[in-house]
């Protein structure tokens, strides 16, 4: 179409001239008309455009799809075909099987899923690497402690057979360390692990993160005798960020203290009349 035959029929649109009496009457104006209407591109944006699409006579501008829509329209359909299961909450298994049932530019995006989805459950399977206790001789020392590696936390008992608390935090631990598989729980005697250790500091806990001292706990006095309670023991653990409790406060109440507060000094406000 010609500048002039664009200039003309715009002029015609923009006036409003009512053109139905003629389509319903004038069949070779019609065609005309429809003539010049196939000639126009209806998805350029330009004022022309936005004019014609003003009076109906060519369709509204479809709507752009984003990536972002197309992800939820595909997440949508998912959830539909899965009874409302998110694709973030699927295994493996749940994606393959789902795949034959989305089309070309989904298998795109789902594909991208799966990727996310395989990366996330392989790091998660790197670091439950552990959970359980190993016993270790000095000899593995630096390999299992020193070099244990980045980001991992190790927790190191040192204990002797025959010591109710070392016996007791020992049971712990190995609850803990199935709890908490991304720490490292290792245990050593300790004529084993450093000879000459004396019995007075049982049960000992060294606490490493790469290599570095982060914690120790002494001596009996440090985990409050034998009365120690396993999410006391989480606690302590957590405090020093090894492990990452679901504790929301310290299991061990504060100890009342009966012989000061027996003699403690009261205050009879009948002495001060």
């Amino acid at each position: 179409m010609n500048n002039s035959c664009r200039a003309n029929l715009q002029r015609l649109v923009v006036t409003e001239v009512d053109f139905s009496p003629y389509f319903h009457h004038t069949a070779g104006l019609s065609q005309l008309w429809l003539g010049v209407v196939d000639l126009l591109d209806p998805n350029e944006d330009t004022q022309w455009n936005d004019i014609l699409r003003s009076k109906g006579i060519i369709p509204p501008k479809e709507k752009e799809v984003s990536e972002d829509d197309i992800i939820q329209i595909m997440d949508d359909t998912i959830k539909e075909k899965t009874s409302g299961k998110n694709l973030a909450d699927m295994g493996l298994d749940e994606l393959n099987e789902k795949e034959d049932e989305i089309d070309e530019e989904e298998e795109r995006i789902f594909e991208e899923y799966r990727r996310k989805r395989m990366a996330e459950m392989q790091q998660a399977h790197k670091s439950a690497q552990f959970g359980s206790v190993m016993e270790i001789s000095k000899a593995d020392y630096v390999e299992q402690v020193n070099k244990a590696g980045d980001g991992v936390w190790v927790v190191l008992h040192v204990y002797r057979q025959g010591i109710p608390l070392c016996n007791l935090i020992n049971n712990y631990l190995q609850e803990l360390a199935q709890k908490f598989p991304s720490a490292k729980f290792l245990k050593s005697v300790s004529s084993v692990c450093i000879p000459n250790y004396p019995d007075k500091n049982l049960p000992t806990i060294f606490v490493y993160y790469q290599g570095d001292l982060k914690k120790q706990w002494v001596g009996p006095h440090e985990f409050h005798g034998i009365d120690l309670t396993r999410d006391e023991l989480e606690w302590m653990l957590s405090e020093v960020k090894a492990v990452k409790t679901t504790l929301e406060e310290n299991p061990r109440k504060p100890i009342h203290d009966v012989m000061t507060s027996s003699v403690r000094p009261k205050h009879d406000d009948s002495d001060d009349d």
